[in-house]
C-alpha cells in the first residue's frame, strides 16, 4: 500500500468515526499540515465542513454552534501559532463547560525542535483546559491502526461531551505526501452505522436517604432563597418553580438562568436583585435562612456582596455532575445531582415546608417597585437600559439574545424582565472575556433560527474579522452594537476617579465609524436615536435576510449617572417601605 493510500484511509476512518458518534459541524482554518484532515473532512457526505479564515474567530464560532446545538463541535487547524490562536476559545470553553474537539496537525516528529518552519512544541499545548489530550500515531493502514484510530476518534466525542462538558485536543503528524486520493475503494472502510464504541451515561440522581437529609437541615427556617445562575437546562425552569410553589419561596433568576423567559410560572421570580441588593441596608434586612443555588455564580456583583456578607447561612449549591463553582469561599454543602431530577425528588418527600409569608410578600413587593423605576422612561435620549428593554419587546418568538461582557450582560441584567416569550438567553461567561462574541453569536446563528448579539462597541471592535463568516454563509444575524465609545463599565469601577490617566488605560475610545466596516462585509447597517426608533429597526432587521448592525450610540458619563440615578431612587422609596 502506498503513503498516499495509507495516509487516507488512516484519516478517512478518523472522521468518519466522528460522524458515527453524532458529530455534524466541522471548523476547519485553511492550511498545509491540515491538508488530510481538512479535505477528509469535506469529502464526507454527513458533515458540514465551515471554513474560517482566522484561527481565534473559528474556534468562538465553533464555540457558538456547540453552545447552541449542545453536543460537540471539532475544529481542524494547521501546525504553529495557528494552533495557538485558539487558545482563547479553549480557555472560555474550559470554563463554560461547552464541548470542542480540537484537531492540530503537526510537523512529524522528526521536524520538530530543530529549527523547522512553523512547528512549535504541540504536545499538551493547552495545558488543563483540556480534558483530555492524545498525540496520535502516525498514519498506518493496518486493520489494528485503523481500529485504534476510530478508537481514538470515538473517546474523543465522548470525552468531550460526558459530565461536565469541555475541549480535548488530539494532535495529529503528518509527513508528506499530504493530499489524500478519494477513489480509492471502500474509503470510509466501516459501513455499519453505528459508533465504534457504544457509551451509555446516565445522569446523577440522589437516593431518598440523602434528599431526606438534605430536607432535615431546612426544618425551622421559613427565609429561604433558591438562586438560578447561569445554566443552559431548558428543563430547569418548570422544575425549579414548583419547589418554589410548593415551598414559598422567592427565586432570584440570574438573565442566564433560561428562567426569565418562557411558558412558567413566574409569580415567584425576582428578577430586580440586583439593583435592590446596591442598597447595604435592604442587603441587611433581606437575611436568608439558607440558600438553594443552581447553575454558576450569577453575574451580579451585589449578589456577590450579599453572599458574602451571609457566610455563617447555610448554602446548597446544586451541580448536575461535579464542580465547586462557589467564589466566596463560604462553606458551602455541594449536591452532585442532576438539577432537574433533585427538584423532582424534593417533591416527592412528604414534608411540609416552613413558610414565611410575610418574607415572600416583601420580596415580591420590592420586585414590583424596583421594577417600576426601571420601566420608567428617560427622556429623549436613548439609554443604555432602555435599548435592552426596546430588543426584549420586539424580539421575535423562539429567538436567542447572544450577549457580550462588560455593561451589555449587567444591562441585561437590570433591564430584561419576565416574558412569556420562548427565548434562549447565551454568552461566554467562563472566563467573561470580550473577544470573540461576534464569532460565538455567528456560531449560534447557523440553525436559522433568529439570533440577536447584543454587544458593546470595543468587543464588536475586538472581533470584526468575524463578519466574513456571516458574508461568506449568509447568516441571519441582528447585532444590537450599543457604542459608548469605550470601556462603559470602567466608568462605574473606582479608576473612574483617576482623571489623569482614566481616558487613556480604560475608556479606550476607539473613534471608528463602524458603519463602514458592515458595509465593507456586506450588512445592513442602521441606527436609532430613541426607544420607538430602536424598535422600528430593530424589527426591520428580522426581515432581512443576512448580516443586520443596529447602532445605538450612548455617553458614558451620562450612562453611569443615569444607572446611578435608577439605583438610588430604587433605594429611597425601599427603605421607605422598610
Amino acid at each position: 500500500m502506498n503513503p498516499t493510500e495509507v495516509l487516507t484511509r488512516y484519516t478517512a476512518n478518523f472522521v468518519d468515526e466522528l460522524s458515527k458518534n453524532g458529530v455534524t459541524d466541522i471548523v476547519i482554518s485553511p492550511g498545509s499540515r491540515s491538508t488530510p484532515l481538512a479535505m477528509t473532512i469535506a469529502e464526507h457526505p454527513d458533515i458540514k465542513e465551515w471554513i474560517v479564515i482566522d484561527e481565534r474567530s473559528a474556534a468562538f464560532f465553533a464555540m457558538g454552534i456547540a453552545k447552541k446545538a449542545g453536543h460537540a463541535v471539532a475544529l481542524v487547524c494547521t501546525s504553529g501559532t495557528a494552533a495557538a490562536n485558539y487558545f482563547p476559545a479553549i480557555v472560555e470553553a474550559n470554563y463554560s463547560r461547552v464541548p470542542l474537539i480540537v484537531l492540530t496537525a503537526d510537523r512529524p516528529h522528526e521536524l520538530r525542535d530543530i529549527g523547522a518552519p512553523q512547528a512549535i512544541e504541540q504536545l499538551k499545548l493547552y495545558g488543563d483546559y483540556v480534558k483530555w489530550f492524545q498525540e496520535m500515531a502516525l498514519p498506518e493502514a493496518s486493520e489494528n491502526m485503523l481500529s485504534y484510530v476510530r478508537n481514538k476518534s470515538a473517546r474523543a466525542v465522548f470525552m468531550a461531551n460526558e459530565g461536565n462538558p469541555g475541549p480535548v485536543q488530539l494532535n495529529f503528524p503528518f509527513r508528506d505526501p499530504l493530499v489524500p486520493d478519494f477513489s480509492i475503494e471502500n474509503l470510509w472502510s466501516n459501513q455499519s452505522s453505528d459508533p465504534r464504541n457504544h457509551t451509555v451515561e446516565g445522569k446523577k440522581q440522589l437516593s431518598t436517604n440523602q434528599i431526606i437529609s438534605i430536607i432535615e437541615k431546612l426544618k425551622g427556617k421559613g427565609r429561604g432563597l433558591i438562586v438560578c445562575g447561569p445554566q443552559t437546562d431548558q428543563e430547569l425552569a418548570q422544575a425549579v418553580t414548583k419547589v418554589a410553589e410548593a415551598w414559598g419561596l422567592p427565586i432570584l433568576a440570574d438573565p442566564l438562568s433560561q428562567l426569565r423567559a418562557g411558558e412558567h410560572a413566574k409569580d415567584l421570580i425576582v428578577e430586580t436583585y440586583d439593583a435592590i441588593f446596591r442598597d447595604e441596608r435592604l442587603r441587611n434586612k433581606l437575611r436568608p435562612d439558607y440558600i438553594i443555588r443552581f447553575g454558576a455564580m450569577p453575574i451580579s456583583k451585589p449578589y456577590l456582596f450579599y453572599v458574602n456578607e451571609n457566610k455563617h447561612i447555610p448554602q446548597f449549591v446544586v451541580e448536575n455532575y461535579t464542580g465547586f463553582r462557589e467564589p466566596t469561599g463560604n462553606n458551602t454543602e455541594f449536591i452532585f445531582s442532576d438539577a432537574v431530577l433533585f427538584c423532582n425528588s424534593l417533591l416527592t418527600i412528604e414534608y411540609t415546608p416552613e413558610q414565611d409569608k410575610e418574607w415572600l410578600e416583601d420580596w415580591q413587593s420590592m420586585n414590583r417597585i424596583a421594577k417600576k423605576h426601571l420601566l420608567a422612561e428617560a427622556g429623549d435620549e436613548l439609554t443604555e437600559g432602555e435599548a435592552v428593554r426596546a430588543l426584549v419587546d420586539v424580539i421575535p418568538e423562539s429567538s436567542s439574545i447572544y450577549v457580550g461582557n462588560s455593561m451589555a450582560v449587567r444591562d441585561l441584567d437590570t433591564f430584561f424582565f419576565t416574558t412569556p416569550k420562548h427565548l434562549s438567553i447565551l454568552a461566554n461567561r467562563g472566563a467573561n472575556g470580550i473577544d470573540g462574541m461576534i464569532s460565538s453569536g455567528l456560531g449560534a446563528a447557523i440553525t436559522g433560527a433568529p439570533v440577536t448579539l447584543v454587544v458593546g462597541d470595543l468587543s464588536f471592535y475586538h472581533d470584526l474579522n468575524a463578519l466574513l463568516i456571516a458574508k461568506q454563509y449568509k447568516l441571519n444575524i441582528t447585532i444590537l452594537l450599543i457604542n459608548n465609545n469605550g470601556g462603559g463599565i470602567f466608568s462605574f469601577l473606582p479608576q473612574s476617579q483617576e482623571k489623569k490617566h482614566f481616558e487613556v488605560l480604560f475608556g479606550t475610545p476607539v473613534d471608528i465609524e463602524f458603519k463602514h466596516a458592515v458595509q465593507m462585509y456586506g450588512g445592513m447597517y442602521a441606527s436609532a436615536g430613541t426607544e420607538e426608533e430602536l424598535k422600528a429597526v430593530l424589527y426591520d432587521s428580522y426581515q432581512h435576510k443576512g448580516l443586520s448592525v443596529v447602532e445605538v450610540k450612548t455617553d458614558r458619563e451620562t450612562n453611569t449617572s443615569w444607572h446611578r440615578s435608577k439605583w438610588k431612587a430604587i433605594a429611597e422609596e425601599l427603605k421607605g417601605e422598610a
